[in-house]
């Protein structure tokens, strides 16, 4: 394809107004564009036509731009298709995987920026004839060496390996080529070689057993003997090594090289490219990390949500259903914040807003939210969406908001080291402090002294409830520091002896903690936690005594593999709860058994009675997992 030859460029909507812009935008690039009014028009220009570049707008009320993609990748021709897809709609994290799976290249939002989308087309264009050009150059050039190398193989040799060299050095930055006469040690490398390998071509001795060092050693083993075994009738080679540069930085490379034997069979010279696949190997990885990160959330989110679901009591099946889905709908309205700041935060005040936006009806200020900017991790965000959906549904029950005259006043404030959050309740019915707490007291006094290491105080006077919130905040250690002297309930509980198994449970979400407690209470077990931090788990482990246990793997993004060893020093069996999969887990605990949030009861059962039963045969019997609980013993359990 010669530089001033014309491509195709496919323009697919069904609003023709949409496609007479986009045809104004790019007509400036001296392209042929052709376009489609709908997913079928298309695939029929792409059947007849040749077509660099697929333009198509997301939604169209046949077949939309996904599934057009779809069509499009099935078939053999359009595999390599270069697809742009146009989006007049948010297109959420998914939906880019989404597309980008299918095969799309590229996204484009509405309204359509012209210098963008031009720039955008002009690289997939300019890709596409670049593309098209080497290929006929490839052809072009394996047509002359099939045409001359019978005659001229032997005086002709060097002249290829030579072309070969220029040829690779075309390539921008990213390849290098090499040289290595085996008989002589003379190595030749061009500048793309220097570059990857990260040396001055002047100041480095090209000698074998200089390049050596350079590869890492596992690497350098593994090639060394994939040579030595032999390569049979092949005299290609081509393997994926790691170059370690003289600044300690490692890059990922793909080596290509070609074996010439000698008269007597012996390799007398290897010419060969390396291609530095780095940037390809870190996008691989964060795509990977991405997906476990977008599971290990979708999990931990379903096990909250369980928790929810399970913990929650009322007397009604209305009242019921009414409190399961105002916690969750807190839980979704801190998770929608999150997922605009691609989890990185969420705003306080719009989080707050959010949370009391249904008491604020009808013109009337009843409730008034006021405080500095403030940024909350995610962890930090979800605690405080959930305290203040319990505070809000307990004034709307008993408190300010139900009557007309209450109000509620919520304010916050930045102190060294802490946020500090007040809520107070004015105008409302009289007010007396509770016999026992409520379920939603104990998840704000769970949530916010458990597992962040905060302070609650609840003043129940008279004319209304005033909540004061400490928390840390200011820095990632503070927020994950959980000092024992934080916990309401004393030191480590001291388990009474019995047939009943002890059992440590170590859970950073308090809602899914309290829920697993219960559970196991309810299996016959002494529990010991849950504990949220490291630190305070670690305690226990070196303090307590215990005939099993259940660790959550992630603790606020610390692992809790010091406690595994602490246990495993001590013979104590375990068991793994996990958002992610189990193939990022620490080999050493590779037998380990693993069960998967959202928890299920019938696994749970299952693994502990086969875990108790080892370690009862292992004392010499005594644990069973059905052994009945009284009264006393159970209340005692729970209170751990």
């Amino acid at each position: 394809m010669a530089p001033d030859d014309k491509i195709n460029i496919l323009l697919v909507d069904d609003q023709p107004a949409k496609l007479l812009t986009y045809e104004a935008i790019l007509e400036q690039l001296g392209e042929n564009l052709i376009k489609a009014n709908s997913a079928k028009e298309a695939f029929e220009q792409l059947l007849k036509t040749e077509i660099a570049i697929v333009l198509v707008d997301v939604c169209m009320p046949d077949l939309d731009g996904f599934q057009l993609a779809a069509m499009v990748r099935e078939h053999p021709r359009f595999q390599k298709t270069a697809i742009i897809f146009v989006s007049a709609i948010n297109v959420a994290d998914v939906d880019h995987l989404r597309g980008y799976e299918i095969g799309a290249v590229d996204y484009v939002p509405v309204p359509v920026i012209p210098e963008v989308l031009r720039a955008k087309v002009r690289v997939f264009a300019e890709l596409y004839r670049k593309t098209r050009q080497l290929e006929a150059l490839n052809r072009d050039l394996e047509q002359r060496v099939v045409e001359r190398t019978a005659e001229l193989e032997a005086s002709t040799i060097r002249l290829l390996q030579s072309e070969q060299r220029r040829s690779v050095a075309l390539a921008a930055g990213q390849m290098g080529s090499w040289d290595w006469d085996v008989v002589t040690g003379e190595c030749v490398w061009d500048d793309g070689q220097y570059r990857i390998f990260g040396v001055e071509p002047g100041a480095f001795q090209l000698t074998f057993d200089n390049i050596r060092p350079f590869i890492h050693p596992e690497d350098l083993q593994r090639i060394e003997a994939l040579v030595s075994k032999g390569l049979g009738d092949k005299h290609t080679l081509q393997t994926e090594a790691r170059i370690i540069r003289p600044n300690g930085e490692t890059r990922w490379c793909i080596c290509a090289a070609a074996l010439t034997p000698g008269a007597d069979g012996r390799i007398v010279r290897v010419s060969g490219v390396t291609i530095d696949i780095s940037d390809r190997k870190d996008a691989e990885d964060r795509q990977a990390l991405l997906a476990r990160e977008v599971d290990h959330r979708a999990r931990n989110t379903l096990a909250v949500v369980q928790a929810i679901v399970r913990l929650t009591q009322a007397s009604t099946t209305p009242g019921y259903v009414s409190a399961v889905e105002g916690r969750i709908r807190a839980l979704a309205q801190s998770h929608n914040l999150l997922s605009r700041s691609y989890w990185q935060g969420a705003d306080l005040g719009q989080l707050a807003s959010e949370e009391l936006a249904p008491y604020r009806t009808g013109g009337t200020a009843k409730v008034r939210v006021s405080g500095p900017a403030v940024f909350l991790p995610p962890d930090l965000a979800q605690t405080i969406a959930l305290a203040l959906h319990e505070l809000a549904t307990n004034a709307a029950k008993y408190g300010a908001l139900s009557s007309r005259s209450g109000e509620v006043a919520m304010s916050w404030k930045l102190e060294p080291g802490n946020l500090v959050l007040k809520w107070g309740e004015t105008g409302g019915p009289a007010v007396t402090p509770p016999a026992s707490q409520g379920f939603g007291t104990k998840i704000i006094n769970a949530s916010i002294k458990r597992q962040i290491g905060g302070k609650v105080t609840f003043d129940w006077r008279p004319q209304g409830l005033q909540c004061r919130l400490s928390l840390p905040y200011g820095s990632k250690d503070a927020v994950r520091a959980n000092p024992r002297g934080a916990r309401d309930d004393g030191n480590l509980v001291q388990l009474k002896t019995g047939v009943a198994p002890r059992l440590l449970l170590v859970e950073d979400e308090v809602l899914v903690g309290m829920m697993m407690r219960d559970v196991l209470t309810d299996l016959g077990f002494f529990v010991a936690g849950p504990f949220c931090t490291l630190a305070e788990a670690g305690s226990a482990a070196t303090n307590g005594s215990f005939d099993c246990a259940i660790l959550d793997v992630n603790l606020a993004g610390e692992p809790v593999y010091p406690v595994a060893e602490l246990l495993s020093e001590r013979k104590v069996p375990f068991i793994f709860v996990t958002g992610y999969d189990d193939k990022g887990l620490d080999p050493r605990y590779a037998d380990a058994p693993v069960l998967q949030k959202p928890i299920d009861q019938a696994s749970l059962r299952k693994i502990l009675g086969s875990v108790i039963g080892d370690r009862a045969a292992e004392n010499g019997g005594g644990l069973p997992v059905t052994t009945p609980v009284t009264a006393e013993t159970h209340d005692s359990a729970r209170s751990a």
